[in-house]
């Protein structure tokens, strides 16, 4: 059995169906239905049973299935150690990382390491920062950069601090809010308590919200074209000196911020590749470098 064999079951457990199985794995019906033929032969067992349902596992198939992702996790463990004898810095760095750094820093940050260290490759993840943290707190990725404040016990460096602000086309008052058009966007579950408790502290009434949109991206276009305000990070807004802006703060005065980190696991960094990404990191001013 080689990652191949382990992949095939991986895939064939999760879709019971040879020909979307053959369709994602780029090879035709035949070769993989001999494939599963000559596991078997290995094995002394059959793994699977063909019916009016599809594909059926049988008990010993589906124990060997499960066993798909511990045996690729180990093997790619294997992969990354030997990589790791060698001086020179090799390797594929694995990376989760938020929607919006991913779109606005990643890019250049990814290009900055592989100027320095050109034989390293990249796998990268996207997501709301609460998928990325899943991925890193299951060590399915390296390095995983979130936004908010999420409870991790293991290595971590922050990247950055920004307000979270009211931004508009044209000036406003705070009290005037409640009666103006807000852009209400999708954004993570850690930042939408933070709007919706400062709202709730400062006014009686809901927003009255004058449309709906995907990301926060979107939102700051409907703001520039003055279409109503929009609660978001201050990052999505700096670059846009036409907007007016307020930071919102606390009950106490305080402003309230949004932090960006990077997480780890500490043992990670005895791999080569993940200590020289990390001390990279480190040494960058992540908000005007990348």
């Amino acid at each position: 059995m080689d990652d191949r064999d382990w992949l095939i079951l991986k895939i064939l457990y999760e879709k019971k169906n040879i020909t979307k199985t053959a369709q994602s794995l780029y090879i035709s019906q035949p070769a993989l239905t001999k494939r599963i033929q000559q596991m078997e032969k290995e094995f002394q067992v059959a793994i699977i049973e063909r019916g009016t349902r599809g594909v059926q596992f049988t008990p010993q198939g589906e124990y060997i299935a499960k066993c798909a992702d511990e045996m690729l996790n180990r093997l790619r463990q294997i992969k990354e150690a030997a990589l790791n004898m060698d001086e020179e810095v090799v390797g594929t760095l694995r990376l989760g990382v938020s929607n919006f750094i991913s779109k606005h820093k990643l890019p250049r940050l990814l290009k900055l390491f592989r100027e320095r260290f050109p034989k390293v490759d990249f796998k990268v993840t996207t997501g709301w920062s609460r998928e990325v943290f899943n991925l890193i707190y299951n060590q399915d990725v390296h390095i995983g950069i979130v936004r908010g404040d999420y409870q991790w016990a293991e290595s971590k460096l922050l990247l950055f601090e920004e307000n979270v602000c009211v931004a508009s086309k044209e000036k406003i008052n705070l009290h005037d809010l409640p009666s103006l058009p807000r852009i209400e966007y999708e954004t993570d579950t850690l930042l939408k308590p933070i709007i919706d408790n400062w709202w709730s502290g400062t006014f009686s009434q809901p927003p009255l919200i004058g449309m709906e949109v995907d990301k926060g991206d979107t939102c700051k276009e409907m703001i520039l074209n003055g279409l109503g305000y929009g609660i978001l990070p201050s990052v999505l807004v700096e670059n846009h000196e036409d907007l007016h802006r307020i930071n919102i703060t606390d009950a106490q005065g305080n402003p309230i911020i949004r932090k960006t980190w990077m997480f780890y696991h500490h043992k990670s960094l005895e791999m080569k590749l993940i200590k020289e990404f990390v001390e990279f990191v480190e040494k960058l001013d992540f908000k005007h470098d990348v």
